[in-house]
């Protein structure tokens, strides 16, 4: 159990609903926004100084039951609700450290996708193998040092302002791939909470880049990504690609495949990238 960050998120989530939200009278004198302590505990069926050291990383661990009315008082969605459970320690946890060993078939898979520019993820947004379109499409990861081919670090490069911080890869939806690293990353720290790796790329983040930080005390938690995004490569220009995220469940990790419709100009592009691309599948 989580208690600092349990305590954290249950705050963050109250203070953004208004009593009006869970169909309360908003008063007069309410000096900070958001629902009372009190409130809130009265819709979850507990008693608020339980609440409050909740609040307050005090109480000791939660019930199932009292979470769900928790949950249910501030209106979570079923991730944030998932959420909340694995910071008290009543969802499974993973003890060990984040997997960044490819299954040998998942290598074989990225291999035999010629017209697909395909990526694994780790949980940490490492890139831990690739195929020759995905090197001519993004960059030839191999030429990287390991710490250097982590998406989340290009994401929030140290000391950058948000105005002025380049997306990976020209990408045209960069704020929003910023906000999707925080909201992964937040997910996974709860999930590893013994992996040491894990814990330092978040806090080397918050302390390197201040947007990161920004975000990363919204306490928001994973939600849908978007299913296309354009690439502005130097050679063939912009490329509209589909994005599907498939989920290598066994070890926390991500296969990311890009394509195009067939016989669109943006297939057109890859197809180009294809013959100017890296040979060979690649591992890091």
């Amino acid at each position: 159990m989580d208690k600092q960050e349990l305590a954290a998120f249950l705050r963050s989530r109250r203070e953004r609903l208004q009593p009006s939200d869970v169909g309360l009278v908003t008063g007069s004198r309410r000096r900070t926004p958001g629902l009372r302590r009190e409130e809130v505990a009265v819709l979850a069926h507990i008693s608020t100084e339980y609440y409050v050291r909740l609040e307050q990383g005090r109480a000791p661990r939660p019930s199932a039951e009292v979470l769900a009315g928790i949950a249910e008082s501030l209106r979570l969605s079923a991730v944030e609700s998932t959420h909340l459970h694995t910071l008290a320690g009543t969802a499974p946890l993973h003890h060990g450290r984040v997997r960044r060993d490819v299954r040998p078939s998942i290598v074989a898979l990225v291999e035999r996708l010629p017209q697909t520019a395909a990526i694994v993820l780790s949980a940490t947004f490492e890139v831990l193998a690739w195929n020759p379109l995905a090197a001519a499409l993004m960059e030839d990861f191999g030429e990287r040092l390991p710490a250097e081919r982590n998406l989340a670090r290009q994401a929030f490069p140290p000391g950058a302002h948000p105005a002025d911080t380049v997306p990976p890869y020209g990408i045209s939806d960069g704020a929003e791939f910023r906000q999707h690293v925080v909201r992964q990353l937040r997910a996974v720290r709860a999930q590893y909470p013994e992996d040491p790796s894990v814990v330092g790329l978040v806090e080397e983040l918050r302390a390197d880049n201040a947007e990161f930080a920004r975000l990363w005390d919204r306490h928001d938690v994973p939600t849908t990504t978007v299913l296309s995004k354009t690439f502005d490569h130097p050679v063939v220009g912009p490329v509209t690609v589909d994005c599907d995220s498939l989920a290598l469940v066994d070890r926390g990790q991500w296969l990311v495949l890009y394509t195009a419709p067939a016989g669109s100009p943006d297939a057109d592009a890859l197809a180009l990238l294809g013959v100017l691309g890296v040979e060979g599948v690649r591992t890091g």
